[in-house]
């Protein structure tokens, strides 16, 4: 009899997508979903709502190092019973992808090794400037803009993907 090795265990390993459709076909239904805006210095965090039409900042995490800032983001993820994570690409003006970008998608690789929570990369140009912008317009004070203008920025980068998946979901109705 010959005996057959026992197969290795199997990791909890998320994928990342570009793709708005692709992504969707991996949600839950009645889940909410994450938004990041990731920084050198901080990870500003939006929720939706469960139906996926309003986003919310939520809070801005202070990085410290890449283990601690995950175990906050997944204890987060958990509270809201999040199905997925939809993280701000910072690529460039013209399109093209800078370090910036590269440390993203870097940090969008890791968390899929410790998480089988699906990530969507989403353009986030301009999203901080759209952030800034409401704030002032708000007549919010320099001090209190600092400390909401990553969960704000998060905040808009997420409602442009609800948006996208709605029109995508009504598309294909």
């Amino acid at each position: 009899m010959t005996q057959v090795p026992p197969s290795p265990p199997v990791a909890a390993i998320g994928r990342t997508f570009d793709d708005t459709i692709a992504f969707a076909s991996c949600l839950g239904a009645g889940r909410r979903l994450i938004g990041l805006d990731l920084g050198t210095r901080t990870i500003g965090l939006a929720l939706s709502d469960v139906t996926r039409t309003i986003a919310t900042p939520l809070e801005t995490i202070q990085r410290v190092k890449f283990t601690p800032d995950v175990a906050r983001l997944f204890a987060i993820a958990g509270d809201h019973a999040a199905c997925g994570f939809v993280l701000g690409l910072p690529a460039n003006l013209d399109g093209t992808e800078g370090p910036r970008a590269q440390a993203t998608r870097a940090f969008a690789r890791n968390v899929n090794k410790l998480s089988p929570l699906p990530i969507l990369l989403w353009d986030e140009r301009l999203s901080t400037a759209a952030a800034e912008r409401t704030l002032l317009e708000a007549d919010t004070s320099r001090r209190r803009r600092a400390q909401v203008i990553d969960k704000m920025a998060a905040a808009i980068i997420l409602q442009g993907a609800l948006d996208r998946l709605r029109h995508n979901a009504a598309q294909q109705r």
